[in-house]
C-alpha cells in the first residue's frame, strides 16, 4: 500500500471510530422550579457566560421553553451536561444546526 492509500484509510477509520463527529448543542429547558438566579449561577459557573449572556439564556428559556447554551465538540457538551445534570438543571445534547 502506499501512503496516499495509508492517509485515505486512516481517515476512514476516524469515521468509524468516532461516530459525534461534528458540532453538537447542549440545550437548557424550563423546568418551572429552578430559580432565575440559579440558572444565572450555573450558566456563568460551567457555561463561561457573562452575566448578561447568562440573563438573556434564562429569559429565552422562560419565555420560550428552551435555549442552546453551550456548542462545541460532542464530548465537551456532554462534559457541560453532566455538570448541569447534577446542579438539577434540565438539558439535552443535540446535534448542532445552523
Amino acid at each position: 500500500m502506499n501512503s496516499m492509500n495509508n492517509v485515505v484509510l486512516l481517515e476512514m477509520l476516524k469515521k468509524q471510530s468516532n461516530p459525534k463527529r461534528g458540532k453538537y448543542q447542549v440545550i437548557l429547558h424550563d423546568d418551572n422550579k429552578t430559580t432565575f438566579d440559579h440558572v444565572v449561577d450555573c450558566l456563568i459557573d460551567v457555561c463561561s457566560h457573562n452575566e448578561l449572556q447568562s440573563y438573556q439564556c434564562a429569559l429565552i428559556v422562560h419565555n420560550s421553553g428552551k435555549c442552546s447554551i453551550f456548542v462545541d465538540s460532542y464530548d465537551e457538551c456532554e462534559l457541560v451536561h453532566e455538570y448541569l445534570t447534577k446542579l438539577d438543571l434540565k438539558v439535552t445534547i443535540e446535534k448542532f444546526k445552523k
